[in-house]
């Protein structure tokens, strides 16, 4: 490249913004962005060795997947640091973790641990439930299974609505309604088994916004560099509302009755919900609390609309869901979902009772041997996101960091579940569910990141699409386990067809996935 393709791009701008890292003795220089004839649009150039002067600027693109980010290195005599396309300097880890959007991701991973723990209770609760009513296996899969059936409405219409309105009211109107089931449930239990599994409906239509809101605003507050960081804090605080919900479930209902937990996690949803309204937006460009700095840097590296534009133009018509399922990447993100959750209902709603069968421990530490591995779930989803965004800056494609992310997520917990069949003591099989559970939050940052990639525009709707088969095949692992012990005599064979269906789906999920934005609004692409 030669000083000839320099042009300027607003220098002012970027000199002040530069200004501020820098040593009070640097000039302020001008920053340029450079355009060449011989470089197209979809090149990747490694970082630059071109200077335009001893503190000038340089520029390369780096192509991630189907998102191109423009970037300039600015250099001085102190150092070297990135400023997005505007001028405006990449933050620190003290900026990026007291920064707005990290506030929001916070509310989101709370919200996703009411959500979470306001499901397993029922987990918990089945046991005494069972002994107290006479219920079998099958029966107590099919109350457990109850939630599912609320969770398989909601999803897509949710999606379509997230896309529409944006995550802030959707997320507001569905910790509502959820708080409020798990807050009836004492009372439905007492007066009816119709009105119980009603409830347990109610709270399942309720939290299917859940994921979607998620995914929405995440793709709304984050550049693509930093959105895996986000998953994997949101779905942290989902993974341990699992853990806290497990372990103090036994405790309050050894001090409050079987019912209590139900009270006051549904009032602990109402409490986050006062805040909620209060102190969030759908997106940075409606925040009255973000700083023009921060404000500034999100909009220059995201490659996804405001609400407020074009991202609701998209949405104002029926979705287009023929094109959405013609496209075999949609199809990759629907199986991987679908064993996702597959496993982790699976894992969830019959781990208790299979410490309890066939180690025959007691309740409380049945739940606690189930609970652990929910704990690592957290600690290693946040550490997938942060080794996948690392990975992307390091301009290893968006297609193989999710295919990578994915194979662990996947093919790892398909060989724990073979140890776990094998292990003899409740310790060791807790440690190799630990393992299984562990490793499948690496698919966070495979399917779910990848949702946001393939389609911006319609991340809400085909997110609910896809948990609409997860929903469908949790549905069926859940029902299913009880129904194949009540035939077979053995949970340990249903853990092994379920690791040869995580095998099955990795594979399926490696050879369709793609990391690039797939044209879905053109008929003829179909």
């Amino acid at each position: 490249m030669d000083t000839h393709s320099l042009s300027t791009l607003n220098p002012r701008l970027c000199s002040s913004s530069i200004a501020r890292r820098r040593k009070p003795n640097h000039r302020s220089t001008p920053c340029y962005i450079g355009f060449s004839s011989a470089i197209t649009p979809t090149q990747r150039l490694a970082p630059p060795s071109f200077n335009a002067s001893a503190g000038g600027a340089a520029l390369w693109r780096l192509k991630t997947g189907g998102l191109e980010l423009n970037r300039l290195r600015s250099s001085s005599n102190d150092g070297q640091f990135l400023v997005g396309l505007d001028g405006t300097p990449e933050p620190s880890f003290v900026e990026f973790i007291t920064s707005e959007r990290v506030k929001v991701v916070a509310m989101l991973a709370l919200a996703l641990a009411l959500c979470n723990a306001d499901r397993v209770v029922m987990s918990v609760a089945i046991v005494p439930l069972s002994q107290s009513r006479g219920w079998g296996p099958s029966f107590a899969g099919v109350v457990q299974s109850s939630f599912l059936w609320g969770y398989l409405i909601s999803p897509i219409a949710g999606g379509t609505l997230v896309d529409r309105y944006g995550g802030k009211v959707v997320m507001a109107w569905g910790v509502a309604l959820w708080s409020l089931a798990t807050f009836l449930t004492p009372w439905a239990a007492e007066s009816s088994l119709l009105a119980l599994l009603a409830t347990r409906m109610l709270l399942g239509i309720a939290e299917g916004v859940a994921l979607p809101c998620m995914n929405n605003m995440i793709a709304r507050w984050f550049p693509q560099t930093e959105r895996s960081r986000a998953v994997g804090l949101a779905m942290a605080g989902f993974q341990l509302g699992s853990a806290i919900g497990l372990t103090l479930s036994p405790i309050l209902m050894s001090q409050a009755g079987i019912y209590g937990p139900f009270v006051i996690f549904g009032l602990f949803g109402f409490l986050w919900l006062l805040v909620w309204v209060s102190a969030t937006s759908s997106s940075p460009d409606r925040s009255r609390q973000i700083s023009k700095f921060e404000l500034r840097y999100i909009q220059s590296t995201s490659s996804v609309p405001s609400i407020s534009k074009s991202g609701a133009e998209a949405s104002k018509g029926i979705p287009p869901f023929r094109r959405l399922l013609s496209k075999l990447p949609t199809w990759s993100l629907i199986v991987a979902n679908a064993m996702h959750s597959w496993g982790f209902f699976v894992i969830l709603s019959w781990m208790p009772i299979y410490f309890k069968t066939i180690y025959h421990v007691d309740l409380r530490h049945a739940a606690w041997f189930s609970a652990i591995p929910w704990s690592m779930m957290a600690l290693t989803g946040y550490l997938a996101g942060v080794l996948s965004d690392m990975m992307i800056q390091r301009g290893i494609s968006v297609t193989l960091t999710r295919k990578i992310m994915q194979s662990i997520g996947f093919f790892g917990p398909a060989l724990a579940l073979v140890w776990l069949t094998m292990a003899r003591s409740p310790f060791i099989a807790s440690a190799w569910l630990t393992v299984a559970v562990g490793l499948k939050a690496f698919s966070h940052c495979g399917f779910l990141v990848n949702l946001q990639e393939i389609a911006p525009q319609y991340s809400g709707v085909l997110h609910g699409m896809s948990n609409t088969g997860g929903t469908l095949a949790a549905i069926i692992g859940t029902v299913g386990a009880g129904f194949f012990v009540e035939l077979v005599g053995s949970f340990r064979g249903f853990l092994l067809l379920t690791s040869f269906l995580y095998f099955s789906a990795a594979v399926f999920y490696n050879v369709f996935s793609t990391g690039e934005r797939v044209n879905f609004d053109d008929e003829t692409s179909a």
